[in-house]
């Protein structure tokens, strides 16, 4: 990659570290609030593990949802992610912080079947915590926003993948195409090979019927956000699955993830909305 690097967030949008304090903020602040079952197993290494969020007095069977937090396959925590379980817990749902190892220490095809397999956990296990495996849903940012388009796609590697049983997808600033990854900032970051690349792009995916679809970005994103998340609808839209496309005026890669948290905007509201079943 040659000039200026479209996917180096930082170079676009000057509040990056304050908008990054704040979701952490947030997240505490919904953390200090909230009943939470931190640290869940779902796999074998140290970061397989997952934080659920209760709702007050959750009704029997609650709807589930899964957020999968970004930075590049490289970084994230799932403590500073907290605050999206604000739409869920309003739709009376039980929130999954999701954690997982990275790269460059793990390869992208381990940490795609981690997400997989935290899924299929928390399909397996939802009764015993009072959720609904039938209500499960998933959203990811960025990074997160790639690793949950493959919860319904086989991706251009596999042959064959056990998917879990997710009824919608909210995939937000999400990263579909990872040709340009191997040869940009990255590079030295996440060391994602070529093939790795082509392997798991999920518009070269085979994708699975799921009821709903939804590609979100903020308008205020560089430039292969918007041509990637066209792209994956328009290839989801031709081969007759349901995706809706839904561009957040004034939002950049940063706060997207607030807006996400936030009921009072149509992104949040839309996350609740996928949550209660509409």
């Amino acid at each position: 990659m040659t000039g200026q690097d479209l996917y180096r967030i930082r170079d676009f949008v000057p509040e990056f570290e304050v908008i990054a304090a704040e979701t952490a903020r947030r997240s505490r602040a919904l953390a200090s609030r909230a009943t939470i079952r931190r640290d869940i197993a779902y796999g074998d290494s140290p970061r397989a593990v997952l934080d659920l969020i209760f709702p007050d007095n959750p009704a029997p069977g609650a709807p589930l949802h899964m957020f999968i937090h970004g930075g590049y396959w490289r970084s994230g925590e799932k403590a500073d992610h907290s605050c999206v379980a604000g739409p869920v817990l309003a739709a009376g749902g039980i929130a999954a912080i999701v954690e997982y190892d990275l790269m460059p220490g793990t390869r992208l095809g381990t940490i795609v079947s981690q997400i997989r397999r935290a899924a299929q956990w928390l399909a397996d296990n939802a009764a015993g915590f009072g959720a609904d495996p039938a209500k499960l849903t998933a959203s990811g940012h960025s990074a997160g926003g790639h690793l949950a388009s493959l919860l319904a796609a086989t991706a251009p590697g596999e042959t064959s993948a056990p998917l879990p049983p997710v009824r919608g997808l909210m995939m937000v600033s999400g990263i579909f195409d990872l040709s340009d990854i191997p040869g940009s900032f990255l590079k030295d970051e996440n060391r994602m090979t070529a093939a790795e690349a082509r392997d798991y792009s999920p518009l070269s995916a085979t994708h699975h019927p799921v009821p709903v679809r939804i590609i979100a970005l903020g308008q205020e994103e560089t430039t292969p956000f918007h041509q990637q998340a066209l792209a994956l609808h328009d290839r989801l839209s031709a081969s007759n699955h349901l995706s809706e496309l839904q561009i957040e005026p004034g939002l950049n890669h940063m706060d997207v993830v607030l807006a996400l948290s936030d009921i009072r905007h149509p992104l949040g509201a839309r996350l609740q909305d996928l949550v209660a079943g509409s």
